[in-house]
């Protein structure tokens, strides 16, 4: 399934991130910035890094009360003061970078939407329990015969 990565629709002047939420597109705030690492001329004189802002009200209003907190979970490490910040510079091309930004908050916000299964309690069978005990008599007869004793 395809979700759109930032699409602005005309009439209300908000970008989808994911299925059932949107964001204001004054709440999406880019700056950019020179690249790290190797690229030569090309690094050292282009601002193509994008660093996408998105404050934490914003999302709020956009997601559950479940989603929220779980978005703290799942994007602990781009939580800062001012909001969500999300970074890529992986691209020489200013524009491939803002979508790579886009697509990670698609991500982080899509998996913020998932619940986590719930964990229901079991016990092993009674039938599991005797193969371990089992196992473990195998086990303390074969290293004790290594030993020179009987059993």
């Amino acid at each position: 399934m395809r979700y759109s990565s930032g699409m602005a629709t005309p009439e209300t002047n908000t970008t989808q991130i994911a299925p059932g939420v949107e964001i204001p597109e004054a709440a999406l705030s880019f700056t950019f910035s020179r690249s790290s690492g190797p690229g030569g001329q090309n690094v050292n004189k282009v601002n193509s890094r994008a660093t996408l802002t998105v404050p934490v009200s914003a999302l709020r209003e956009a997601l559950p009360p479940y989603a929220v907190h779980r978005l703290k979970v799942v994007a602990a490490r781009y939580v800062t003061q001012e909001g969500l910040q999300i970074s890529a510079g992986d691209s020489r091309s200013q524009a491939a970078n803002r979508r790579a930004c886009l697509e990670r908050l698609r991500e982080v916000i899509v998996e913020s939407l998932r619940r986590p299964k719930a964990r229901k309690k079991t016990k092993p069978s009674a039938r599991a329990r005797q193969r371990r005990l089992d196992a473990k008599k195998h086990r303390s007869k074969i290293k004790s015969l290594r030993k020179g004793k009987d059993l």
